[in-house]
């Protein structure tokens, strides 16, 4: 296709997207929650459709040597088809944000008013590798009221076709407006800057993939972007940390899913319990096969290799893990707000003040005292699924769910006010 036809293309699908978000913005939630179980029992009925096309994906990812880690994420089978399902159904279950009041006050005239959240109406999606995100992201949207088109990566083209085809026709079968779904059929680049270009018809783009995605989106979008940034997450151990608690911590932030953005990529430790931490907490990790990469000062405690300047600030998606000792929590959180993405921290300490002093001065999406931050993630919030983490300041913050997929409006009752 030239890159007219594909604008062209893009364009129709993003009116028509617009006039399915006027139509489920007025859908209640039973009839929203009807459509969802019928997409959930539409999507097991087409698992094997849906393997068949993840096959054709993991044979072309193999062939272009993509990476293990690339092609797990990629990688389908019957029990994460039913996952996807059963992560519909979730969602069900979860209470409809789209009408709750969250405010409500009288002015000195007699004026009534009400603060209450509405869709935020067609939101566009692009992500790459994962083909769950296809079903999150359509059914998080449909909830919330809002008509969604998905643009996913070329590596997971025929599954996702395949995934929405069964969403699509399920949902429609049960009153969902059409072109409530809709996924952009060809991977070309140029879909990427036309969805970009639809400002008229699009009211945010939400990127989920890698640096160069996200920053081609943002440097590209005519409408707002929610977006999120790399996974550089830290843990910090203090001075009055409980040691086994924080080897316990670590190794599950560096190693229970390395391939995540919530995974730990930096481990902090106060130099008062760096010489009785380190040589245990090392042992575990590389019990886990995970190669460490550290500071001179943590090279004279454990033997590995030792971190560039460049280290600080990668994220390794992988076994990989930088350690720096430092003086002092203000010099680990110096370190985290230089060198993080503003995803999660974590500070492990027994004694309380410390731990409110760093939550308040770390300037990130997510900060937890004595958890893994593996626990950055929508679900173990109690969001259900999510859309994605976002490391913005503006509208969303951390995981979004789907009080996060809407905006709100005010409501104004009276009985015949006037300015004048």
């Amino acid at each position: 296709m030239t890159p007219e036809d594909i604008h062209s293309e893009i364009e129709s699908m993003a009116r028509r997207a617009r006039t399915a978000a006027l139509k489920l913005s007025q859908l209640e939630s039973a009839e929203k929650n009807a459509i969802l179980t019928a997409m959930a029992q539409g999507l097991r009925a087409a698992t094997a459709e849906v393997l068949e096309a993840n096959a054709m994906d993991l044979q072309a990812g193999e062939e272009k040597g993509l990476a293990t880690s690339m092609l797990d994420r990629l990688r389908l089978d019957e029990a994460r088809v039913e996952a996807i399902a059963a992560g519909i159904e979730q969602v069900v279950a979860l209470p409809d944000p789209v009408g709750a009041v969250m405010e409500t006050w009288s002015r000195p005239n007699g004026m009534n008013l009400e603060q209450v959240r509405v869709p935020i109406g067609t939101i566009g999606i692009i992500y790459e590798s994962r083909p769950n995100v296809t079903s999150d992201a359509a059914v998080l949207c449909l909830k919330a009221g809002n008509a969604t088109i998905l643009r996913g990566g070329s590596e997971a083209i025929h599954s996702n076709r395949a995934i929405a085809s069964a969403l699509t026709a399920a949902g429609e079968a049960a009153d969902m407006p059409p072109h409530a779904i809709q996924l952009v059929p060809f991977t070309d680049r140029e879909s990427v800057s036309a969805l970009c270009s639809m400002e008229k018809w699009l009211d945010v783009i939400i990127p989920r993939g890698g640096r160069g995605l996200i920053e081609t989106v943002v440097s590209q979008a005519r409408m707002p972007v929610i977006k999120h940034y790399d996974g550089i997450c830290h843990t910090y151990v203090d001075a009055a940390a409980d040691l086994g608690m924080a080897t316990r911590i670590a190794v599950d932030a560096k190693t229970q899913k390395p391939g995540v953005c919530n995974a730990m990529e930096t481990l902090l430790v106060h130099e008062a319990v760096a010489a009785e931490f380190l040589p245990a907490a090392a042992a575990r990790l590389r019990e886990k096969g995970v190669e460490l990469r550290g500071c001179e000062r943590t090279r004279g405690i454990i033997d590995c290799e030792a971190a560039s300047d460049e280290d600080w600030e990668t994220e390794y998606l992988d076994l990989i893990l930088s350690i720096r000792v430092v003086e002092s929590m203000d010099e680990a959180i110096d370190h985290i707000n230089r060198h993080g993405s503003h995803h999660s921290e974590c500070i492990v300490t027994a004694d309380e003040a410390v731990a409110g002093r760093f939550l308040s001065a770390v300037d990130s999406a997510c900060v937890f005292h004595n958890v893994s931050t593996r626990f950055a993630d929508g679900e173990e919030f109690g969001f259900g699924a999510e859309i994605g983490i976002s490391t913005e300041k503006l509208h969303a913050r951390g995981p979004m769910g789907l009080r996060e997929l809407t905006s709100y409006q005010y409501r104004v009752r009276g009985n015949g006010q006037t300015k004048g």
